[in-house]
Parts: structure tokens; sequence; C-alpha cells
């Protein structure tokens, strides 16, 4: 027996295993990936499965993930020109009266809101032919940048508009007219049913 195989007391009840016999057990040196890290790739292949928008074919984008409706074009498609802060509630207001695609609770995004349709992945172009970064099944040919509700603390003539070109916020005069407005609402499904429809379920085979 070599030097490197001999026993060191207390080593007699250890299993000596060698590289041949893991080898011929199918272990290839690589890391073991437990139960955790299973669950972590089952989770990211569920992810991609599900599309982040669906475009509802009624003028309105799912956001599936935040559970958000999002009217698909802006003001600018309206007017085709800027609109101040008060004017972006009146066309928020105006889409309601009319119920904009079965709806009357649209409403100017909050900071978050507007914030989560900025991706530098995705690519759109704006009335300017500038490149934005939404997702490319919003209307191309609108504004680059939308008003939100948010109203700056103690000085309320200003109010928050996010820019999809460089994906920053900024407080800006309400009465600035350079300014546009993407409407949004919250999409929460309702799982209720009445107890007739369940009941139908179990012959639903």
């Amino acid at each position: 027996m070599s030097d490197q195989e001999k026993i060191e007391p207390g080593d007699e009840n250890k299993e000596i295993v060698d590289s041949e016999t893991l080898e011929d057990e199918g272990y290839e040196g690589e890391e073991w990936l437990g139960e955790e890290d299973f669950e972590e790739e089952d989770e990211a292949l569920i992810e991609e499965e599900v599309p982040s928008y669906v475009d509802n074919g009624d003028g309105t984008i799912g956001d599936t993930r935040n559970s958000l409706m999002w009217k698909k074009s802006d003001s600018y498609d309206e007017f085709k020109y800027g609109i101040t802060w008060f004017e972006a509630h009146d066309y928020c207001e105006a889409m309601n009266e009319k119920k904009f695609a079965g709806f009357d609770d649209w409403r100017l995004p909050s900071f978050e809101d507007a914030k989560s349709l900025f991706s530098f992945t995705h690519t759109n172009h704006d009335k300017a032919g500038a490149e934005i970064h939404i997702d490319p099944l919003f209307d191309s040919g609108n504004g680059h940048n939308t008003w939100t509700f948010e109203e700056k603390p103690e000085y309320h003539q200003y109010a928050m508009k996010f820019n999809y070109i460089t994906g920053n916020e900024i407080w800006e005069h309400k009465d600035n007219e350079y300014s546009h407005a993407r409407l949004v609402r919250d999409d929460i499904k309702d799982d209720w049913e009445p107890e007739w429809r369940k009941d139908t379920k179990k012959f639903d085979r």
C-alpha cells in the first residue's frame, strides 16, 4: 500500500470512493442541482412563457404582470399636439364618459405605473421618429412622455412627467404644453362566479 493509500487512525470505517467509481456512476464533476435549483429553473421557464403585454384587440394593452390595462395610444393620437396636466385630466374624463373599451375608470398613471412600461429591451418610435423604450404592441407615432397624477409636495403647480426616451422622471409645470398622457386602469380579475356554474363544472369532462 502506498503512502497515499495509508489509512489514518480513525478512518477505518470511512468509505473510500475513487474517481473511477464516481465516473462509472455517471458523476461528471458538475455541481449538484438541488430541489431549490430545479424550482428556480421552473419559475424562470414559466416567467418566459407568460407574455408581459397582450393586445386585447379593443384598443387596449393588458399588462399581465402588474394587473394593469393601458390605452394602446396616447393623447397625441387624439389631438396631434401636446397637452397640459389639466387637459390630461380632461382627456381622461372624456374617455370615461364615452366608456372607452367598455370601462369608465381610466386614470393617469402613477410614477410606478409609468415606469413599469419602460425597458431598454423594448423599441418603439414616437411622433418624430425618435426611439422610445416601450413595448412595440403600443401604437407608434405617439408622444415620448406621459403625465402622471402625482403632484410635487408643497409645490402643487408642478406634476411628475415620465420620459420614455431616457427613462427619467421630471417635475414639470402643470401648464407645460409639450407633454402627453397615457391612460391606464387597474385590471383586477373577478374570480367570483355563481354556485350553479361551479356545479356544472363537475360535468365538464
